[in-house]
C-alpha cells in the first residue's frame, strides 16, 4: 500500500452500521397490542433481505474506494546477481548517407533492425549506445534493461546531429562508456559506411585509446561504395552523392584492438556479422535489477462501480418507493 493509514477510514463502518440498525428500528411506525402470537410465524419478506443486501453494497462500494486510495501496488524490487555475460557498446553512424537505399528500406533502418534484434538476444549483458555523424552522441549508459536500449534504438533520428562522418570521436565517446562497466570482457560494435571526415580525434587515435583501456572493437563497414542517391526526408527528390568507406582505417582499428573487421553489404550479410558477433566470450558480472512499481487500485474502483451499479438498479427498480 502506498498510503496504508487511510485504511483507518474502515472504521467509518462502525457509525453507518450503527447508524442503519438504528433507522430501522425507529423507522417503522408501530402499534401496541397484547400478544405477537397470531403473527410470529410469518416468514420475512425477502424483500427485507433485499434491503439488507442492498446496505451490503453500499459498504463493498465505500470500502473498494478506500483501498483504492491507499493505492494498493507491487512494490519495487531492487537486487543484484552474479551472472555470465559482457559490456558491448554499440556506436552507429547516422550520417545522411545513411539514408541511401541499397539496403531496405535503408542503410539506417535496417542497421537499427538488426541492432535492436541483437540487443534482444543479449541477455546477459551490460550494453550501451553511442550515435555520432559530424559529431558524436551517447545516448544510453551501460544498462541491462534492454526494453529501454530497444527503446533508444528505435528513437534514433536523422539528422539529429551535425552531418558528416566522425569515427574518431564516435569511437572514444563509446570507449568512454564503456570503461565503467565491471565485466572482464568489453567490446565495441562500430558500424559506419563513410570515412572520416570530421570530429577532432582521428581514428588511429581512438583505437590506441582502446588498446589501452583493454576494449575490442569490432568494425562494420556497410554499403556499397559509389554513387548512390540519397532521399530527402519528405521523399520528393534525392540527391546522388559519392561514398566510399574506408576500410583500411576499419580494419586497422580492429587490429589494433584484438577485434574483427566486417564488411557488409545487404540485410542478410550485415544480420550474419551482428550473428557472429554475438559468439564474443562471456564473464561473470555484477548485475543490478531493479523492478518498477505497478499499480493495482483498478480492480477495487471496478469493484466499487459495480456495487454502487447493482446498488441502484435495486434501489430504483425492485425496491423503488412510491410516495
Amino acid at each position: 500500500m502506498k498510503h496504508p493509514g487511510l485504511l483507518f477510514l474502515f472504521l467509518l463502518y462502525v457509525p453507518l452500521i450503527a447508524w442503519y440498525i438504528w433507522k430501522h428500528r425507529n423507522a417503522n411506525p408501530s402499534l401496541g397490542i397484547s400478544t405477537l402470537m397470531p403473527v410470529a410465524k410469518l416468514p420475512v419478506s425477502w424483500k427485507q433481505w433485499l434491503l439488507h443486501f442492498c446496505f451490503a453494497l453500499q459498504l463493498v462500494a465505500i470500502g473498494g474506494l478506500i483501498v483504492a486510495l491507499a493505492r494498493p501496488q507491487t512494490h519495487d524490487n531492487f537486487n543484484t546477481s552474479r551472472i555470465n555475460g559482457t559490456d558491448i557498446v554499440l556506436a552507429l553512424d547516422i550520417s545522411g548517407s545513411m539514408m541511401a537505399k541499397d539496403f531496405t528500406p535503408s542503410r539506417f533502418a535496417a542497421a537499427k533492425d538488426v541492432a535492436s534484434k541483437f540487443v534482444n538476444h543479449r541477455e546477459h549483458d551490460n550494453m550501451g549506445l553511442v550515435v555520432f555523424a559530424g559529431e558524436s552522441l551517447s545516448l544510453m549508459p551501460l544498462t541491462n534493461d534492454r526494453g529501454a536500449l530497444i527503446n533508444a534504438i528505435d528513437n534514433i533520428n536523422m539528422g539529429d546531429l551535425t552531418d558528416g562522418t566522425a569515427i574518431g570521436d564516435g569511437l572514444v565517446s563509446a570507449i568512454n562508456r564503456i570503461v565503467s562497466g565491471k565485466a572482464r570482457s568489453k567490446s565495441i560494435i562500430l558500424l559506419t559506411d563513410g570515412t572520416n571526415n570530421a570530429g577532432e580525434v582521428p581514428p588511429a587515435t581512438a583505437a590506441q585509446i582502446a588498446k589501452q583501456k583493454g576494449v575490442r572493437v569490432y568494425t562494420i563497414g556497410v554499403g556499397t561504395n559509389g554513387s548512390i542517391k540519397i532521399p530527402d526526408p519528405y521523399g520528393f527528390s534525392s540527391t546522388t552523392i559519392e561514398t566510399k568507406i574506408d576500410e583500411e582505417s576499419l580494419k586497422e582499428i580492429a587490429q589494433v584492438t584484438n577485434g574483427k573487421y566486417f564488411r557488409a553489404k545487404d540485410e542478410k550479410v550485415l544480420r550474419k556479422v551482428f550473428d557472429e558477433i554475438d559468439k564474443l566470450e562471456k564473464s561473470v558480472l555484477d548485475v543490478d535489477r531493479f523492478t518498477y512499481t505497478e499499480e493495482n487500485f483498478e480492480p477495487w474502483i471496478l469493484l466499487s462501480l459495480c456495487s454502487l451499479g447493482l446498488y441502484l438498479l435495486l434501489r430504483y427498480t425492485i425496491l423503488r418507493r412510491i410516495p
